[in-house]
């Protein structure tokens, strides 16, 4: 994933898939977990940088990251 919004436009097309059959929804759920850990970890970073009263850029949480 190069950024936050590519991972959600992931996670919306796995619940499609899901909705529609073309999914388990155990291969769903690992997905969505896997989503999850990878937004835990921006957040972690976001809070890192908080605490030190420092405002970095965060490449991937920005819409147009590389």
């Amino acid at each position: 994933m190069k950024n936050a919004e590519e991972l959600r436009r992931n996670l919306a097309d796995v619940f499609r898939q899901l909705h529609a059959g073309e999914l388990k929804p155990a291969e769903a759920a690992e997905l969505a977990n896997l989503g999850g850990k990878m937004i835990n970890s921006a957040k972690v970073q976001v809070e890192y940088f908080a605490l030190r009263k420092e405002a970095p850029r965060i490449a991937w949480l920005e819409q147009d990251a590389e």
